[in-house]
């Protein structure tokens, strides 16, 4: 077997295994600002406080993996199996989103696994739903879905434009302000989506990759809005999870919840 293939192996073996352990999953590209024609490796990344396995393309999963920006969507092109999941270009300055929206994977965790993961993840509403059955001790039989972007800054100059623009995922965190014109201490505004209508209520955690320990979190207003104040430069993930219950006769054969899981990755400028 060529060593390229027993490497995409290993690393498919690793992502399979990574919901058991880490919940995150974000986009981190190879640079969050480069010149306009630069050749930018997309990674995708699932772990927890910005460590993370790599995630290799998987044609299987993927529902979209495009870059969004001056008028124009693009898919991501890559190879199957392999990591980076894809590589993007940008011929234009200015924002550009990069999305990856995912089909459906399951999991089942014990009881006590379940609870420990929806207190993690402020699923507070599920965790009391289930205590009221009495099922804290059941398994949990999930399957989820990720819905993630990140946001880029494609040649020098003043601010752009569509860092506010919604993608159409399910779940989706979109910035009320520019990331890029952000200083370190300002408030960044926030609103969560899910299926386009504000989500009320749901935990927004944003944490830098340089102290990924000092995370700032809030609950989503009425309106889904969110502010969250983020003390330094450099590059920030901003993640929430919503999780309800299946329905579908055929889904609900095999998973009792259905989660989403966003992310938006970016990096606010240095002085």
């Amino acid at each position: 077997m060529p060593s390229r293939w027993i490497v995409a192996a290993a690393l498919l073996l690793t992502t399979l295994a990574a919901p058991l352990r880490a919940h995150d999953f974000w986009i981190e590209p190879s640079s969050f600002h480069p010149a306009p024609g630069d050749r930018v490796a997309v990674r995708l990344r699932v772990g927890e406080h910005f460590k993370g396995d790599p995630v290799p393309r998987d044609a299987r999963r993927i529902e979209r993996f495009a870059q969004v920006g001056a008028g124009v969507e693009r898919p991501v092109p890559g190879v199957d199996g392999m990591e980076p999941a894809g590589y993007a270009s940008f011929q234009a300055p200015g924002l550009y989103w990069i999305v990856y929206d995912s089909d459906h994977a399951s999991v089942e965790l014990d009881g006590a696994k379940f609870e420990k993961y929806l207190e993690q993840e402020g699923l507070d509403k599920v965790s009391r739903l289930r205590a009221k059955r009495g099922q804290s001790a059941a398994p949990g039989r999930e399957i989820y879905s990720r819905c993630v972007k990140s946001l880029l800054k494609v040649g020098t100059g003043g601010p752009g434009a569509g860092w506010d623009r919604p993608l159409g995922l399910v779940l989706e965190l979109i910035p009320e302000a520019d990331p890029y014109s952000l200083k370190a201490g300002g408030e960044l505004p926030v609103r969560l989506l899910f299926r386009s209508k504000p989500l009320a209520g749901a935990l927004v955690v944003a944490f830098s990759r340089e102290a990924p320990d000092e995370a700032v979190s809030a609950r989503s207003d009425a309106q889904g809005r969110v502010r969250l104040r983020l003390a330094r430069p450099g590059v920030w993930l901003v993640k929430a999870v919503h999780m309800v219950e299946t329905v579908e006769p055929g889904v609900k054969a095999r998973a009792d919840w259905e989660s989403f899981w966003a992310s938006i990755t970016f990096e606010m400028p240095r002085p």
